[in-house]
């Protein structure tokens, strides 16, 4: 095989990027939060007097299910795969919307909806950042290895 076919990986063998790490913490963070609120929604709905049964116990289930793409994104982002920036963005796109609404509302929402806000910003900033691109081996449009 030449060299020209043998693949290239990126170098793992240094310490990982802080950038890298904390972008992977703030995934996790969020995947938690929706862990937590899943399992309130459920338990409320499954314990206590919601309006609609069902769509309490579906809210609660669904937000489990969305937990595990910023899981699994954090735990990609702790061991180098490259993969495991898109889930992490896309997250990080989801959030932004949430955070609005959360703004909008007249209640304790919104320090919720600012933390969070605050919260996928600096996880986009950390996760375009070149050093973080460059730990995950991602190359960019028009940095083909010849």
């Amino acid at each position: 095989m030449s060299s020209e076919q043998t693949p290239t990986t990126p170098d793992i063998t240094g310490p990982r990027p802080r950038r890298l790490t904390y972008a992977a913490l703030l995934a996790a963070l969020e995947g938690l939060a929706l862990v937590v609120g899943g399992v309130w929604m459920l338990v409320l709905g499954i314990t206590g007097e919601p309006d609609d049964r069902q769509q309490a116990v579906t809210g609660g289930v669904t937000l489990v299910v969305l937990a595990l793409l910023p899981l699994l994104a954090a735990r990609g982002l702790l061991g180098r795969r490259s993969w495991s920036r898109g889930p992490a963005v896309i997250t990080q796109l989801m959030a932004l919307p949430v955070a609005y609404n959360l703004l909008q509302a007249d209640s304790m929402a919104i320090p919720a909806g600012i933390a969070l806000a605050v919260v996928a910003v600096a996880a986009l900033v950390l996760l375009v950042n070149p050093e973080t691109t460059r730990a995950l081996g991602i190359r960019g449009p028009g940095n083909v290895e010849k």
